[in-house]
């Protein structure tokens, strides 16, 4: 079965891309092909190549994986602010409700 076709906002698509070309751009400083970092991130080649090619049809978790791999820092953070960057966010997240009431007329589904 072929896969389906994710659409993306713009916005979406452009960081996609963006993030495939800095996990390439490092790749290739360090000399390394896509064999060797698929093997790294734990990946087939046709997934990196994927991935530098920007596909939103790729595993977020895989993303992050070969961006890590290539030292690519995510969210423009190191690995310690991540960490404090989630567990601010678990903090606040527990204290907001467990489920949301939308009010009338709020059902709008956004426009890609």
């Amino acid at each position: 079965m072929p896969k389906r076709k994710i659409a993306t906002s713009p916005e979406a698509g452009a960081a996609i891309t963006v993030l495939g070309q800095q996990i390439r751009l490092e790749r290739q400083r360090r000399g390394w092909t896509v064999a060797n970092l698929a093997a790294r991130a734990g990946v087939s080649s046709p997934t990196i190549v994927a991935i530098e090619a920007g596909s939103p049809g790729t595993s977020i978790g895989n993303v992050f994986n070969a961006a890590v791999v290539v030292g690519v820092r995510l969210f423009g953070a190191e690995r310690d602010e991540l960490v404090a960057m989630r567990r601010r966010g678990e903090e606040v997240i527990a204290l907001l409700p467990s489920r949301v009431v939308p009010e009338r007329g709020d059902d709008a589904v956004p426009d890609f």
